[in-house]
């Protein structure tokens, strides 16, 4: 060996050392990746449990819109159909998915009384199913006629400063129409008992049902855990004319229906008129209406508030006395049936009703 020189080293790594160090690092690629993966799902999961109550909201969201949207086409078709010909109609496809449609039998009932000349006053109470009593403050009735569904009855009265009572065999749960005459034939006072049915549209939410009732052209909605509002009131109008004349229109809508239209994604419905009817048209005096509906006992006293909101105005002014619109029948609240305080002016009242037949 030569003095001062070196003998020269492979100094590289050892084979093994380098294949352990490979196998270090495909290691960990593969923990990066599922750590990844894992850091990924995670996100994910919060982002989805943050936002599923939006998800919800918007979906809620949506359902009431087509309800409601629903409920505006059906009231549309009622119109029409309503003011058609007896037995007239037509047929319509509807997209009634996540609703549900059905009848809602006897909701309303309507009393309204008249009457039709100056030279009397008659009250018409009803007694029983088969009994009424009537009375004429001036003694002017001569005779009677009840229709109904079924039969038309017709009695003569006598004169008598006293309730007269008449038993029948004109007795209806779904309408009634008591006119007296007098002697020569002239219609002198009507009574109207009619019993009103509607429709419902129920759709599923989030937490709970949203339900929609139409009845008699008026709207009751309620959302889940809460209570009913209406949100359309019953088509009352009270007008006062360029030549101090008063007019009163109510307008009765009945959709007969039978058990449950049902829900799906193209849904047959048919609408046909059972002939409109004229109740009463022309002057008239002592107008006495009275509504209760069924649904909820909520419902009747937000139809009274309503009408009644000028008179409550007016009563807390004190100005009762030049006061022109809707007024209490005896009590403040209208629970006995409202009338009009006219102050003297002539007064036409009109009321008719729609009956209408739906069916799928």
């Amino acid at each position: 060996m030569i003095r001062g020189c070196v003998n020269l080293v492979d100094r590289g790594p050892a084979p093994f050392a380098s294949r352990r160090r490979d196998d270090e690092r495909a290691v960990s690629e593969v923990l990066g990746v599922v750590m990844l993966l894992a850091m990924v799902i995670t996100i994910m999961g919060g982002v989805w449990v943050f936002l599923n109550p939006y998800l919800s909201d918007f979906e809620d969201n949506t359902n009431w819109n087509s309800a409601t949207g629903l409920a505006d086409r059906i009231e549309d078709r009622l119109e029409v159909a309503g003011n058609a010909p007896d037995g007239t109609g037509f047929r319509n496809t509807l997209a009634i998915q996540s609703t549900a449609i059905r009848s809602v039998q006897n909701v309303e009932h309507w009393t309204i009384s008249a009457d039709l000349t100056d030279r009397e006053a008659i009250n018409i109470r009803q007694v029983n199913a088969s009994t009424i009593a009537v009375l004429a403050a001036n003694e002017t009735a001569r005779s009677i006629t009840i229709q109904s569904p079924e039969t038309t009855y017709q009695q003569t009265l006598p004169v008598s400063h006293q309730e007269v009572f008449v038993s029948h065999n004109a007795s209806s749960p779904h309408w009634m129409i008591t006119t007296v005459f007098g002697a020569d034939g002239e219609p002198l006072h009507r009574h109207v008992m009619w019993t009103l049915s509607g429709l419902q549209i129920t759709t599923s939410l989030g937490q709970g049902e949203h339900q929609i009732v139409l009845m008699n052209n008026a709207r009751a909605e309620r959302f889940p855990n809460e209570a009913w509002s209406v949100s359309a009131m019953p088509l009352v109008e009270f007008d006062r004319m360029a030549n101090d004349e008063l007019r009163l229109s109510i307008l009765l809508t009945d959709v007969v229906a039978n058990g449950s239209i049902g829900s799906g994604s193209n849904v047959g419905m048919q609408f046909v008129s059972q002939g409109p009817m004229t109740l009463f048209t022309g002057e008239a005096y002592n107008v006495n209406f009275n509504v209760f509906n069924a649904l909820h006992d909520v419902i009747t006293p937000q139809y009274n508030n309503n009408w009644l909101a000028d008179y409550t105005i007016q009563r807390s002014a004190g100005t009762l006395d030049t006061y022109i619109g809707f007024a209490p029948h005896e009590r403040a609240s209208g629970a006995d049936g409202l009338s009009v305080s006219s102050q003297n002016l002539p007064l036409y009242f009109e009321v008719d009703i729609q009956r209408v037949e739906v069916s799928r």
